[in-house]
């Protein structure tokens, strides 16, 4: 884990991106992400307006996951964060979300936003439903039957959320 940097994404990691963002979207296991997504789709999630990005390199050079961070909802919303993460297939289980995840956590913070809330995470999809709860999130709502799995079927979705600060503490 000493040999994994966590840094703002570059366009020379885009390839790296674009071939775990491939991968992820044609399993159709966890995200809502059209199977066929091409690349400027790709690059458009990652490094559109507003959109702040992040990848997990090991040794310098390996990517192995990335999360993007953007506001939940715009205007009277925007002090709630929101986030999407991916990891490599072959690095998943090895810690990797848990430092990006704490990373994200840090910069939602950091950017002034008061709380985050993921809108929707697949309830077939254990190992980050772990790894949030873990983080500090809870399930806040359930949406039976939202998300049509390729093996599954129909399989609820959860929304959760996370306050990052007092709510006494906010300003009006």
């Amino acid at each position: 884990m000493k040999d994994i940097a966590i840094r703002p994404a570059l366009e020379s990691d885009f390839d790296a991106m674009w071939t775990i963002f491939h991968i992820l979207a044609a399993r159709g296991d966890t995200y809502c992400l059209d199977a066929d997504a091409d690349r400027d789709a790709c690059h458009a999630y990652w490094f559109g307006p507003g959109v702040a990005s992040f990848v997990a390199v090991m040794g310098g050079e390996r990517l192995l996951g990335m999360y993007k961070l953007i506001p939940n909802q715009a205007g009277r919303g925007a002090h709630v964060a929101n986030a999407a993460f991916m990891v490599d297939p072959s690095a998943q289980g090895g810690g990797v979300g848990h430092l990006l995840g704490r990373h994200c956590l840090e910069q939602a913070r950091a950017r002034g936003y008061l709380a985050m809330q993921f809108n929707f995470v697949v309830g077939s999809n254990v190992g980050a439903l772990r790894l949030w709860k873990k983080l500090g999130f809870a399930i806040v709502a359930t949406l039976p039957g939202a998300f049509r799995h390729p093996q599954l079927g129909y399989v609820d979705a959860h929304v959760l959320y996370q306050l990052l600060s007092d709510p006494a503490d906010w300003p009006l």
